[in-house]
């Protein structure tokens, strides 16, 4: 997956917790307790990421995703009816998201971790499924994945050499 660098100074970036577990280790000396947070954040216009953050308490933890989170934008392909271009499957580890393109007024048909990513991505149309492992951290990146995949039909256009109307019919 290519990554662009996106410059964050001027964005004005939502977040939302998806999920926060408590992760024990077991030492010589006792249990170690941390939590892990993964974190999404996007502004709502086409840039969306995801993070994971780790520590010992839960506020750092998700300052910490929401660093990681923003260091993983990605630019996301809306058409005009504020939906994605084309269907698309994506996959991470054992989870698998379907993301199909919607009309007008359909609205987000999605699952708990799939829905975050869409709304924050800006995304007002659109329906997905959830195939394979229900995890939500791999379902959040198995989403962000199928979204960092989409072509916009004047790239399409350019790598087949013709123009955006033959393209789209």
């Amino acid at each position: 997956m290519k990554r662009t660098i996106i410059d964050t100074s001027d964005m004005e970036l939502n977040e939302n917790v998806v999920a926060i577990k408590r992760v024990t280790k077991v030492v010589k000396g006792g249990r170690n307790m941390r939590f892990t947070a993964l974190v999404v954040v996007g502004d709502g216009n086409g840039h969306v990421g995801a993070g994971l953050g780790k520590a010992t308490e839960i506020p750092e933890a998700i300052r910490k995703g929401k660093e990681d989170a923003t260091k993983k934008l990605i630019t996301v392909r809306l058409d005009e009816n504020r939906s994605i271009t084309h269907d698309i499957t994506g996959k991470h580890t054992g989870a698998s998201v379907l993301l199909k393109r919607a009309p007008e007024g359909t609205g987000i048909i999605a699952g708990g971790p799939a829905r975050s990513v869409c709304e924050l991505a800006g995304i007002q149309n659109i329906r997905t499924k959830s195939l394979g492992s229900s995890n939500k951290q791999n379902v959040v990146l198995a989403t962000i994945e199928a979204l960092s995949q989409l072509k916009s039909p004047e790239d399409v256009a350019r790598l087949r050499g013709k123009t955006v109307e033959e393209i789209l019919g």
